[in-house]
């Protein structure tokens, strides 16, 4: 049994390192990756800028100010500008978000270099944080086209989760390093330059989105809400396993929130640390983020996304009231990482889950109201960890606050395995994928027509379509043999491709040589999904182009 153990998870292991692997020689993601670590790095030290320069204005009240300025304009415009996440090219409104931010970050080095009014510096901060809003729900939503497999997927969200790790430490040491030789004014330039490369990159990825499919709007009053701004909102508190994973990352945002401070006044009451044990404690996490996304890929191969959001949020929890419980300097550092690595799990499995299980027409709303959510009980944590500190105690505080999500996780189980079986990949997946005119389509979208097929039976000697009807499935046989003019086909081979692409009659009858079972995806879905992917449409046309001669007599194709 130990062998079988060590065994499979060396297997998992290689299968996330082909993951990342594809992930890196991919350009495409290695353009998104990139722009992404660009905007991290200079978004953490303009951060610092920002609070050294409004300390200088107003000490720590203005540091506070600027704290709420910055997300609370984020929480309240999210879920309406997600909007434009699903309405226009999603390169387009990345690129769009970050030319934006660059003028704004330039306007502000101006305002600060000319010892212009702070407030101005302040609203210009504010429209930054607005303008940003867009661009990370626009990423998530762009990721599903780009990528083959859902390792592929999950890969690429472990990379984003830790390349933001590596900004939280690296990003305020070049903020202070540059601090250290220049001023806030030049920070904030650098800041505005590094949105440009990011735009510069995001610009390399235009024709590689899938054309938007057209949403489907439930029924009753929501309808208005749900085609508009309102749709992510709606999706999520209509879809109860949905709602139950929003409930429960919003509910880990709070605990972030509340760490924030915690880590602060645990660092000098408890552990009796100086200014560099706060800055220690907060490498901790920064480093467990780094480990927590390579675990994170290795938990993915089990394929239990929803379960392993759980155990990733019972690690952010559990070592916060173990601190509480036991304040030593070491004990702290230890569980602060193993929090790092459990808020990568749970940021790389839930935004995982929500690329799979949201259509692609709502996607970026949905993204959009959860990002703002997630900015408003980040704040909302740390307003309430004073208010429990002064209630009770640090430690307290702190066993009670890391209570919270192992609680929660307990409670929410049954909808965790129900998200799970809902979310996994559909059984017909693999063997859509053995199609030559389907294998080329991202995941996302070999995926939503495995779900939209259906099991078809046919009796030995039945016609399953006759020669000259109207073309209104596509067929791939799932066991048994059927003769089309002479030529066999068996598991895993497909026809009824040509009338549906064409929008020709059949072309030709195909007979159940034995009893068959297919599985059949009617005509929208399937030529919406082969014509708009260009390598699939191409390797239609090739197909088509054979099979045409294969079945022709003489030169006239039948």
């Amino acid at each position: 049994m130990t062998g079988y153990a060590s065994s499979e998870r060396e297997s998992r292991a290689r299968a996330a390192l082909r993951s990342l692997g594809a992930v890196a020689s991919s350009p495409a993601l290695r353009r998104l990756q990139l722009a992404w670590l660009g905007s991290i790095l200079g978004n953490w030290a303009y951060l610092v800028a920002l609070g050294v320069y409004a300390y200088d204005q107003g000490g720590a009240a203005a540091v506070g100010l600027v704290g709420l300025i910055r997300l609370i304009p984020g929480a309240l415009v999210s879920p309406f500008a997600a909007a434009l996440v699903d309405r226009y090219s999603r390169v387009g409104v990345m690129v769009a978000s970050d030319v934006v931010r660059v003028v704004l970050m330039a306007l502000a080095a101006l305002v600060i270099a000319t010892d212009g009014p702070a407030p101005v510096v302040y609203a210009l901060v504010a429209l930054t944080t607005a303008a940003g809003t867009v661009f990370r729900p626009a990423q998530a939503a762009l990721l599903p086209s780009l990528v083959s497999t859902p390792g592929e997927l999950t890969a690429s969200n472990a990379a984003a989760s830790t390349l933001e790790s590596v900004g939280t430490f690296l990003g305020p040491a070049l903020g202070g390093a540059l601090l250290a030789v220049s001023d806030p004014a030049t920070v904030f330039a650098a800041n505005g330059a590094t949105f440009l490369w990011s735009a510069l990159l995001v610009l390399g990825l235009r024709g590689r989105e899938q054309p938007r499919e057209a949403p489907e709007p439930p029924a009753g009053p929501a309808v208005g809400a749900s085609s508009g701004v309102l749709a992510g909102i709606t999706t999520i508190v209509r879809e109860p396993a949905l709602r139950t994973l929003v409930g429960l990352y919003a509910a880990q945002t709070l605990v972030a929130g509340a760490l924030n401070v915690l880590v602060v006044v645990t660092s000098f009451e408890l552990l009796g640390l100086d200014d560099a044990g706060v800055g220690l404690l907060y490498a901790a996490v920064g480093v467990g983020g780094l480990l927590g996304g390579l675990v994170a890929l290795l938990l993915a191969a089990r394929g239990r996304l929803a379960r392993d959001f759980a155990i990733g949020l019972a690690l952010f929890g559990l070592p916060l009231a173990l601190i509480g419980g036991l304040p030593v300097s070491v004990v702290a550092v230890v569980g602060l990482a193993i929090m790092g690595i459990g808020n990568s799990i749970v940021d790389v499995n839930a935004l995982t889950i929500m690329q799979r299980a949201v259509p692609d027409a709502v996607l970026g709303r949905v993204l959009g109201a959860l990002n703002g959510l997630l900015l408003a009980t980040l704040g909302l944590g740390a307003l309430v960890a004073p208010a429990l500190i002064a209630l009770t105690s640090t430690e307290a505080a702190l066993v009670v606050t890391g209570a919270l999500l192992p609680v929660l996780v307990l409670f929410a189980r049954p909808r965790l395995r129900a998200l799970d079986r809902a979310t996994g990949a559909p059984e017909a997946t693999a063997l859509l994928r053995r199609v030559p005119l389907l294998a080329a389509l991202p995941e996302a979208v070999l995926e939503r027509l495995a779900r939209e097929a259906v099991h078809a039976r046919f009796a030995a000697g039945t016609p399953i379509i006759r020669e000259g009807d109207v073309g209104d499935r596509f067929y791939v046989v799932e066991s048994g043999s059927v003769e089309i003019r002479g030529r066999r086909f068996g598991a895993g081979d497909s026809f009824g491709e040509i009338a549906l692409l064409r929008d020709v009659p059949r072309t030709a009858t195909a007979m159940a040589v034995t009893d068959v079972r297919a599985l059949a995806l009617s005509r929208d879905p399937f030529v919406a999904a082969v014509t708009g992917h260009a390598p699939s449409a191409a390797a239609a046309d090739t197909v088509i182009a054979a099979r045409l001669g294969s079945f022709s007599v003489g030169n006239a194709p039948l």
